[in-house]
């Protein structure tokens, strides 16, 4: 799927905004698309006064160059190097929040975007060092399990402080002992299945990617509990997008097509991460006669978009931002301890929330099935 114009543009002010100026053919070389299309959107941002434009560069509105010397960017010693994959929303929220916490320690970030491809992250981080930064916030793609375990072995041998965002190592690896802050996505699923459950709803088709390790919790967070709760009758598992299936061994109604698989299970609810995917489900089902919610009733996993759907979408929320802040904050204590202090590895959770809105409702005969 294209990425959205507004989208690409956020993702060219941050940026922007976290290194003070970047040369445009940087730029796109780091979000995957033409010099063009970078000028295009460069002149739209620079018309509405959120960027400057100069001879192949561009320019935050709040350069270094434009501030009072009293803030004038952190030198090398000061500087946290942030590396997220590109094209991911979700994480661009944990980056800001994680912005505002630097920001207001005086430490000046350096944003890397690693490229959809297995290894991106660590000639980043490597550069990133050798251009003197002191701290990591890193949240690799790990689109399968091999990837991660490969970045397992140099991850655990880097000698500054760094903080995984919503990533957290296998038990036991190399990399069990090292900073983590998480959503507690096990906890966002129940909130999901305790909301239609709730609703009277018993059959439940529960959706996701293949490519991520929240993608991979939610999978086996949705199995235990299905499994484990005394009011589902049946649930079934299956991808996002049929197509995604080409990284493992899928049965065939692991990669059905979701409108079939809900009506071979029976399903009166089902539960998508992330939101283009809910949304999309959304657009299929009324294609086939089914109206969402008086027919199915559909939660949406991430909440980044999924208030904009018609209907708005019922969501889960992982905190988001949040993640952010707080790895930022681990990070700074981290930072300003004695080298090898700071106290025991920490492996922070926070708890999603659900926000209720127009596409679920009570499951149609529900007040009279007993409980």
């Amino acid at each position: 799927m294209r990425e959205p114009v507004e989208l690409r543009r956020q993702r060219i002010l941050a940026a922007v905004e976290s290194r003070g100026s970047a040369r445009v053919a940087d730029l796109a070389a780091e979000l995957q698309v033409s010099v063009v299309t970078v000028r295009r959107d460069v002149e739209e941002l620079a018309q509405e006064g959120r960027l400057r434009r100069g001879h192949g560069v561009v320019r935050s509105p709040l350069a270094a160059q434009d501030l009072p010397a009293a803030r004038a960017p952190a030198p090398d010693g000061e500087v946290v190097a942030v590396v997220v994959p590109e094209r991911h929303t979700y994480l661009y929220e944990s980056l800001h929040g994680a912005r505002s916490v630097l920001e207001a320690a005086g430490r000046r970030i350096a944003l890397h975007i690693a490229p959809q491809v297995t290894g991106a992250e660590r000639p980043l981080v490597e550069r990133a060092l050798a251009d003197g930064a002191a701290g990591l916030l890193l949240a690799p793609r790990w689109r399968t399990r091999a990837d991660e375990e490969g970045d397992y072995g140099w991850l655990a041998l880097l000698d500054v402080p760094a903080v995984l965002m919503e990533r957290r190592p296998r038990p036991g690896s190399a990399l069990h002992a090292m900073d983590s802050v998480c959503s507690d996505h096990a906890h966002g699923v129940h909130l999901a299945v305790q909301h239609l459950v709730g609703l009277g709803h018993r059959r439940i088709v529960f959706a996701t990617r293949d490519d991520s390790p929240t993608a991979r919790t939610l999978r086996s967070a949705c199995a235990r509990i299905a499994d484990a709760h005394p009011l589902v009758e049946r649930w079934a598992w299956a991808l996002c997008a049929p197509e995604a299936g080409h990284d493992g061994p899928y049965t065939a109604q692991e990669t059905a097509e979701l409108p079939a698989l809900l009506r071979e299970v029976g399903a009166t609810a089902a539960v998508l991460h992330g939101d283009v995917d809910a949304l999309m489900l959304v657009q299929r089902l009324a294609d086939s006669g089914v109206r969402v919610p008086e027919d199915c009733s559909v939660v949406a996993y991430d909440d980044v978009v999924a208030g904009l759907g018609t209907p708005p979408l019922t969501a889960v929320a992982p905190p988001k931002a949040d993640v952010g802040r707080a790895a930022a904050e681990l990070l700074l204590q981290r930072l300003a301890a004695p080298r090898g202090g700071g106290g025991p590895v920490r492996r922070i959770e926070l708890l999603p929330a659900l926000s209720v809105r127009g596409s679920t409702r009570a499951c149609a005969g529900a007040a009279d099935r007993p409980e």
